[in-house]
């Protein structure tokens, strides 16, 4: 005779000497039962998922004080999952009795024009990342600060470390690359990208 064939009295015995192994094979022989019966006095299945633990949580807790009615330890587990469905059904009241009492937040802010336009932001950025691809480091630098950000020659060439006059022939050389390679003039955007922030 292996456990698995035993009644529910003599796997309960087990558990009471706290053969865990035992209280498994009772948890297995019941949880989905118990779980059912939680989702349906629930209508919510993650609800009865947690409940179900309670139960049995609660029934290994206790299992030293219980004595078995009958020859199966459901009519006991149906008793548990009451009090824990009933504690749970408080518990809701409360916390919507305490939501209740707090001051209504103000509604959200439509973001939604805002998360359009910074999804066209990206989109533009991408396109034009894309089109000096071709270019060098160096020239897609100069184009970046003196083109995108707006800064003279002197600026630039602080922000790179190099001279105006280098600033200045990278800056040629990159547009002449852009012509050569089909760019017009007013392909590359002058405004800057930026997030605003407050």
């Amino acid at each position: 005779m292996t456990l698995e064939t035993l009644s529910d009295t003599d796997l309960w015995a087990r558990a009471q000497a706290g053969d865990e192994h035992a209280f498994g094979l009772l948890f297995d022989r019941h949880s989905k039962t118990v779980y059912n019966y939680c989702f349906r006095r629930t209508a919510d299945w993650s609800a009865a998922e947690d409940l179900t633990s309670v139960v049995f949580l609660e029934t290994w807790r206790r299992r030293g004080k219980v004595r078995l009615a009958s020859d199966t330890l459901l009519p006991w587990l149906y008793g548990v999952a009451n009090n824990v469905l009933h504690n749970h059904r408080r518990s809701l009241r409360r916390h919507r009795a305490a939501m209740a009492r707090l001051p209504a937040l103000p509604p959200p802010p439509d973001d939604a024009e805002e998360a359009a336009a910074r999804l066209d932001m990206e989109r533009e950025v991408r396109r034009v990342l894309e089109s000096i691809r071709h270019l060098s480091k160096a020239d897609q630098e100069i184009l970046a600060l003196c083109v995108w950000e707006g800064l003279g020659y002197q600026e630039a060439a602080a922000a790179l470390g190099v001279t105006v006059g280098t600033v200045r022939s990278r800056l040629s050389r990159a547009r002449q690359r852009l012509r050569e390679s089909g760019h017009r003039k007013g392909d590359l955007p002058t405004a800057r990208y930026t997030e605003e922030t407050s």
